[in-house]
């Protein structure tokens, strides 16, 4: 009868194994490392650093040749500046706009208007542009094993918008990374990323996207890597209390003590909080809301110091998806073109501007 019993404990654990990770406690524990999969689309990027036996002259031709070609990348107009406004569609609750790849710059204070002080995040927007869209009918992305191929195409109604930030030298990357962007007409870029976004709310390709395209006061999901720690103990990775520093205690002062329970299940059991690695892990933090917007350096204040990673990482922000914090205003649409003559701050109504006085008097 004990055996038996045992046989279907292990069975229904194994049934709860979903591609190597397991539920426990409301969040999902990983057992194993992943594999890196890059997404079809993706180009190869660091080359061999080789001498290339360059005189001193061809290398200044080909400096000059790049900065002309950063200069008119600057100079460039956005292609939503020639689309006419009957072409452009009405934005509603239910569409997903792109979204936008900032850096994490640091922490710095703000006060509301009634002199309470909190900590704000700054994140900076440094030269995203669209480099590409895949429609959905050919978006192929990579897919869970209990769905079918012909079952995503059917199911999946939101096209793949490819943005990079921050120019760098091409000759640093290979020759196929630089290829990507020989169609759009700009020099390689630093980073790429993703967005799902609706099929009405795609970009053309070469459009820059500025800070301006969140307004203060949304509410918008950061994604982003954590700090990696390390190995860790189970203090500092879980939070574990210990044991007492004396009084019999022996040389178990932060260890975690028993991790399994005896009996016919003498074992340890999937998911159990013991040392290891941590951090380097994408994390989505949501619902930070935005309190100041610097158009001149495209810098967003976020509410909090919550936001993953160390001070020069990089963070992936997109419209929330939270249904009390969802946008309840049409925002811009596709995205904020930009306007000569715009203000050089854009505050939230409860942030006080450092311009504006903090006291006033009356005459008497």
């Amino acid at each position: 009868m004990a055996t038996s019993n045992l046989y279907l404990l292990c069975k229904a654990m194994n049934n709860l194994r979903v591609n190597h990770i397991v539920k426990r406690t409301g969040h999902y524990t990983t057992l194993r490392k992943p594999k890196y999969r890059p997404p079809y689309w993706f180009m190869p990027k660091e080359r061999v650093v080789s001498e290339d036996m360059l005189t001193q002259e061809n290398r200044d031709f080909l400096e000059e040749v790049k900065q002309d070609k950063q200069v008119l990348q600057k100079q460039m107009e956005s292609p939503l500046a020639n689309v006419e406004m009957q072409q452009a569609t009405e934005w509603t609750p239910f569409t997903r706009r792109v979204g936008l790849i900032a850096r994490k710059i640091g922490n710095y204070p703000l006060w509301t208007k009634d002199g309470k002080k909190f900590q704000t995040t700054l994140l900076q927007v440094v030269d995203n542009h669209v480099i590409k869209y895949i429609p959905p009918e050919e978006f192929n992305p990579m897919k869970s094993g209990k769905m079918k191929k012909e079952h995503w195409k059917e199911k999946r109604t939101l096209g793949c918008l490819l943005v990079g930030s921050e120019t760098i030298d091409p000759s640093t990357v290979t020759k196929d990374y630089c290829g990507m962007f020989t169609n759009v007409g700009m020099l390689p870029k630093r980073h790429l990323c993703r967005f799902m976004v609706s099929p009405h709310a795609q970009l053309p390709t070469g459009t820059p996207l500025y800070a301006t395209h969140f307004r203060v006061g949304d509410c918008v999901d950061i994604r982003a890597k954590t700090i990696d720690r390390g190995f860790q103990g189970v203090i500092k990775r879980w939070g574990f209390k210990g044991m007492p520093a004396s009084h019999g205690v022996t040389k178990t002062h932060r260890r975690p003590g028993n991790i399994g329970a005896g009996g016919e299940k003498a074992r340890v059991w999937p998911g159990t909080k013991m040392p290891g690695h941590m951090g380097n892990s994408w994390r989505i933090i949501r619902g930070v809301k935005v309190l100041r917007v610097n158009t001149e350096h495209n810098v967003l204040w976020m509410l909090g110091v919550a936001i993953p990673g160390e001070t020069g990482a990089m963070c992936y922000l997109y419209d929330t998806v939270l249904p009390l914090k969802k946008l309840k205003t049409a925002p811009p649409f596709p995205t904020s073109l930009h306007v000569d003559g715009l203000p050089l701050e854009y505050y939230d109504e409860s942030i006080h501007a450092f311009e504006q006085p903090t006291i006033k008097f009356e005459e008497a």
